[in-house]
C-alpha cells in the first residue's frame, strides 16, 4: 500500500502535469482551486485523471467541499 506522502507526491505531479505548473509550486495544504487558477469543471477533469490513475472511484459525497490536496489524498488513499 502507498504511504499517504507518496499518494500526495502523485496527485501533486498529475495536476502539475495536466495544468501546466511547475510542481515545485504546488504543496499539499494549497487550495488547487486558488493555486492552479481552475474552475469546478476543470476539478471534475482532475478527480477523473486522479480515479483513473489510482483505479478508484471517488463518490461525490466524498469530494463535495475538498479544495486542498492533502484532504483530496486522505479521500484517495482510504479507497487503495
Amino acid at each position: 500500500m502507498k504511504t499517504s506522502e507518496q499518494v500526495i507526491d502523485e496527485i501533486l505531479t498529475l495536476a502539475a502535469t495536466h495544468f501546466k505548473t511547475d510542481r515545485a509550486e504546488l504543496s499539499p495544504d494549497d487550495d488547487f482551486f486558488k493555486k492552479l487558477g481552475i474552475d469546478s469543471l476543470q476539478a471534475l477533469e482532475l478527480l477523473t485523471r486522479l480515479e483513473n490513475h489510482f483505479s478508484v472511484e471517488l463518490p461525490d459525497y466524498e469530494v463535495a467541499g475538498v479544495t486542498d490536496f492533502r484532504t483530496l489524498a486522505e479521500r484517495i488513499q482510504a479507497r487503495l
